[in-house]
């Protein structure tokens, strides 16, 4: 029994393969329910190691508070089934990101894709890590190491190309990016993630009008079933914000952002940032962070995620919530005392963005700028894209100008005009004589 790119499945029966199948189809496009589908294959046959394997990894790739436990369970089911030497690489890494270790887990499946670079799931499960831990440089070269062994034609290459497009994106190579993106598109209409690669090429490039002709025209297809549709609406709604027209952002705030009101840790990460940066810009939010407080209230365990603390940090600061903001304190604090990576990504730059964040809502410019500082230039090292992370560059420019600092605004602005001339002029600074 074989998986899509004809890799053996231990303990996998007519009905499982099928499934699991489906699954790996729907997961190369981020779209359907390929959770479903693998606890399918787990009914169809409970022999089938990988089947299990994928649950844990479909379980760990949202960083949603009870992914950790769930994917511990399914690594469990299938410690004591057959397995061949990737199956056995699969568990140590799902285990090990399990654990709360995120470096180990992308070394594990960095020897893993080495050895077996048509491995779809494991090329996957890499490229998010690189995501979340914010290596850019991984991003690109965990699926450039791969892309020899695949060729047009074989089931899968378009994610292939989407992932190295993104790759791409985050290390500065543009035009390289873009090709692969679109390319990736034109073989599968329906991979998201090349569709968002393209976007965060034309975000990083400056060209909002060309973002929006990019996506507003076929979000029909990239939106459909698809699970970073919150993600690629959140990247139409930059475009917008950026070409001056913050109403048209806030309208697809409230019909496909947040107002939808998804408890999905990444999608209330995207309606965060998308309030942040319109009040940032002096748009009058309303109540709408209430709703959004209280969903992160529902679900978050903060310390867990420093990238996820900072963003559940931002809603609670627009809503007033004292008590959730000195929960997320706390919690960091605690994580900057425990072994697992997540104390590195608290240390390095989640502590001070996230105090930061709650200084800026109670009027400390100052103190915001002066914690936000030090860590703008390694904001990476705690995850996320540059086009995610742009809000750190955003609010520290923004609490120069509001906290009096003209010297640094000025300074600021011009360093910001220098890479986004078009989106820059939109909101002239008014500074101080």
């Amino acid at each position: 029994m074989e998986d899509n790119q004809g890799l053996s499945l231990s303990g996998a029966n007519g009905a499982s393969v099928a499934a699991y199948r489906q699954a790996q189809r729907e997961l190369a496009c981020l779209v359907g329910d390929p959770l479903a589908a693998a606890e399918a294959a787990i009914v169809a046959s409970p022999e089938m190691t990988m089947a299990w394997l994928l649950k844990a990894w479909l379980n760990l790739l949202g960083t949603e508070p009870a992914g950790n436990a769930a994917a511990l369970a399914c690594c469990e089911a299938a410690r004591g089934l057959p397995a061949d030497e990737r199956e056995r690489r699969h568990l140590a890494a799902a285990t090990a990101l399990a654990q709360g270790r995120w470096y180990e887990a992308g070394l594990l499946l960095e020897d893993l894709s080495a050895r077996e670079p048509l491995d779809l799931v494991a090329l996957q499960a890499g490229h998010q890590v690189d995501f979340f831990t914010g290596d850019a440089r991984m991003l690109r070269d965990r699926i450039a190491r791969a892309l020899p062994a695949w060729q047009r034609g074989m089931e899968g290459f378009h994610a292939v190309l989407g992932m190295h497009a993104f790759g791409l994106e985050e290390s500065g190579d543009y035009a390289a990016a873009e090709k692969q993106g679109r390319a990736a598109v034109e073989l599968q209409p329906r991979d998201s993630w090349a569709w968002h690669a393209v976007a965060h090429v034309l975000e990083m490039t400056d060209q909002p009008a060309a973002g929006v002709d990019w996506l507003r025209p076929n979000a029909a297809v990239w939106s459909r079933e698809s699970f970073l549709a919150v993600h690629n609406w959140w990247h139409l709604a930059l475009f917008h914000i950026a070409l001056g027209e913050a109403g048209e952002a806030l309208r697809l705030y409230d019909e496909t952002i947040g107002g939808p009101g998804s408890s999905l840790v990444l999608d209330m990460v995207d309606a965060s940032a998308m309030l942040w940066r319109l009040q940032l810009r002096g748009v009058d939010v309303g109540e709408r962070w209430q709703p959004l407080a209280e969903r992160w209230h529902a679900v978050l365990e903060p310390g867990r995620y420093a990238f996820n603390d900072l963003h559940a940090m931002m809603a609670y600061a627009g809503a007033g919530r004292e008590a959730d903001q000195q929960a997320v304190l706390d919690a960091q604090r605690e994580a900057l005392a425990g072994a697992g990576d997540n104390a590195v990504f608290t240390r390095e730059v989640g502590a001070a963005a996230t105090q930061a964040v709650r200084a800026f809502a109670r009027g400390d410019f100052a103190g915001c700028a002066r914690l936000l500082r030090p860590v703008r230039s390694r904001a990476s090292r705690f995850g996320g894209s540059h086009a995610q992370r742009d809000l750190i560059d955003l609010t520290v420019l923004e609490a120069a100008v509001r906290g009096g600092d003209a010297a640094l605004a000025s300074a600021l602005a011009f360093e910001r005009a220098a890479l986004r001339p078009h989106s820059s002029k939109v909101r002239p600074l008014s500074l101080a004589a």
